[in-house]
């Protein structure tokens, strides 16, 4: 039941994230739990001035990198948080 609680709110919040933010197409291509930081190839990200490159993010929480391998197709909202490029919202991209 716990389970099913914390998947639905991850849910709601990635929903919500998902009408506030712009999604970016990107490739996983390094997971660094303990540095809570991963590496994207990416498409332009408009509101950041950053082109397609691929490039290391934080990650707002570490439970974010959870179901992720390397290779996965994504869809994901950064942002500039505390100076630092920082992914807020990661969900895999429909095959």
């Amino acid at each position: 039941m716990e389970r099913l609680f914390a998947f639905t709110a991850i849910t709601v919040v990635a929903t919500a994230a998902l009408a506030q933010a712009p999604t970016v197409a990107g490739e996983v291509v390094k997971i660094d739990k303990p540095g809570a930081r991963v590496t994207l190839k990416h498409a332009g990200i408009k509101h950041l001035d950053m082109p397609a490159m691929a490039v290391a993010f934080r990650v707002r929480d570490v439970k974010l990198l959870d179901d992720l391998v390397i290779g996965d197709r994504i869809r994901f909202v950064a942002d500039r948080i505390d100076g630092q490029y920082t992914v807020t919202m990661i969900t895999k991209a429909p095959t």
